[in-house]
């Protein structure tokens, strides 16, 4: 069963956790930096608020009379300025009537109390909130209650523009969005060369195993660090076992050949002594189709181990050269000449032995059938797996029909008894193509005869 790809590369799945790691971090640390600094920043505001309302409940304790009439003289200008939104007001509380004292700066207006609003005084006593001015301004108050004895309870309350705590936390934001900012791209390209140093071993390893696979080198080579060395120890292993199945393969193979032909030879020798009867005919004839039988069965089981073998690469153009030789010479009584314009350095992932067989057999029905040439092409448009090839062998005989086609790749069928041969040539090499993920195919030749479309996979 295929391994199935994700659609992530694990360079990129470590990239975007850890970049999304540093943001999520960023964003909540930024958001809790921001809720300290805002509880700072009212603090020290209401540090400022309640010095102004301990001078002023110092005013009202003070005992002469005519210090009293200094109440509210804070040294500060922008309580005795018309709606600056710095505010202080003591309330009278024991009275029959409210008796209000306020800054200048409230014209007559009031500040709401605290005090009817249920909040509760702080460990110093003092009750803060956030209010709504004369002007509709957003305040931050600050109101105590005092008892003064004889003299009766008051509120004291001092209130200040919000919008300077608010325009203070904004600075901050802001300088705390640009440093995490910075701070964010330092971390996302600190990653990133992370990722790509501590996966470059696996990078190495892959292109290792690649070189393996397409023969560049027998074993995985190079220095790992300690977490990948034993993978790469693994994978020699499973190389070496690999060779070593096949050699028992190869071995076992051709035991059996040599233990199955022999018998045979016996055999068709023993009839061709025993002179042209009905009898002596049959075993040779029987004999000759067990032979063949036994050579195709044969030759589809090495086949089929040596498919799945690693590292077997085989150059096509030299092979391709020497079997047209071949074939030429065997028809040169006929005139036949053969030719072919595969490139140099086009190469099959697979065993040579298995590439001329599939060749051979190909070359050898094109000759058998050709009237003057036989050529060999690599097709011109693109398969759609990018790592095959299509090989093209055409000659110029009678061709075949249509519906024939089909036929001859059926194992041992012939459509001409007249021609030698056990009928296996096509059907070995369709079942040769097929192990190795590839196929055949017949057509029409532009030259007028057979087309033959072989399909491989590629280096």
């Amino acid at each position: 069963m295929p391994l199935k790809s994700h659609r992530y590369s694990l360079g990129a799945r470590l990239f975007f956790s850890a970049a999304v790691c540093c943001v999520l971090i960023l964003v909540l640390a930024g958001v809790g930096l921001t809720t300290f600094y805002r509880r700072s920043a009212e603090r020290g505001f209401d540090e400022r608020l309640s010095v102004y309302i301990k001078q002023l409940v110092a005013d009202l304790a003070a005992p002469p009379e005519t210090e009293r009439q200094t109440v509210g003289d804070l040294g500060e200008p922008r309580f005795d300025l018309p709606l600056t939104g710095w505010y202080w007001q003591i309330t009278r509380l024991d009275g029959e009537r409210p008796n209000v004292r306020a800054s200048r700066s409230l014209v007559g207006g009031q500040l709401p109390k605290l005090l009817d609003q249920s909040i509760v005084p702080n460990s110093r006593g003092l009750r803060e909130s956030y209010v709504s001015g004369p002007d509709d301004r957003r305040l931050r108050v600050l109101e105590r209650e005092i008892d003064v004895g004889e003299d009766g309870r008051f509120t004291v309350a001092v209130a200040a523009p919000a919008d300077e705590i608010e325009g203070d936390i904004q600075d901050f934001r802001f300088a705390l969005a640009m440093t995490f900012l910075l701070l964010g791209i330092a971390l996302v390209a600190s990653t990133l060369v992370q990722v790509r140093f501590g996966l470059r071993p696996l990078v190495r390893l892959r292109a290792a195993v690649g070189a393996v696979r397409t023969g560049e080198n027998p074993r995985i080579v190079g220095q790992y660090p300690p977490d990948l060395a034993p993978l790469a120890s693994e994978l020699n292993q499973l190389i070496d076992a690999n060779h070593e199945i096949l050699d028992r393969a190869r071995t076992q193979v051709g035991n059996l050949a040599h233990a199955l032909k022999t018998p045979l030879s016996v055999m068709m020798n023993e009839a061709g002594t025993s002179g042209d009867g009905q009898l002596s005919q049959t075993v040779r004839a029987q004999a000759a189709i067990m032979r063949d039988q036994v050579q195709y069965y044969l030759d589809r089981a090495r086949a089929a181990a040596l498919s799945g073998a690693l590292g077997g690469v085989t150059e096509i153009a030299p092979s391709l050269d020497a079997l047209l030789r071949t074939f030429t010479k065997i028809s040169q009584g006929r005139g036949i000449s053969g030719s072919h314009a595969i490139p140099p350095g086009l190469r099959f992932r697979g065993e040579k032995q298995d590439l001329e067989e599939m060749l051979g057999n190909l070359l050898d029905n094109a000759f058998k059938w050709a009237s003057s040439a036989v050529e060999v092409s690599l097709a011109s448009e693109k398969t759609a797996d990018t790592e095959r090839i299509a090989l093209l062998i055409d000659d110029d005989g009678p061709g075949l029909p249509a519906e024939a086609m089909a036929e001859v790749l059926k194992r041992g069928r012939r459509l001409d008894e007249t021609t030698p041969g056990s009928g296996l040539g096509l059907s070995i090499v369709v079942d040769l193509a097929k192990l190795y993920g590839g196929g055949l195919s017949l057509d029409r030749s532009p030259l007028g005869g057979l087309r033959a479309r072989l399909e491989l996979p590629s280096v």
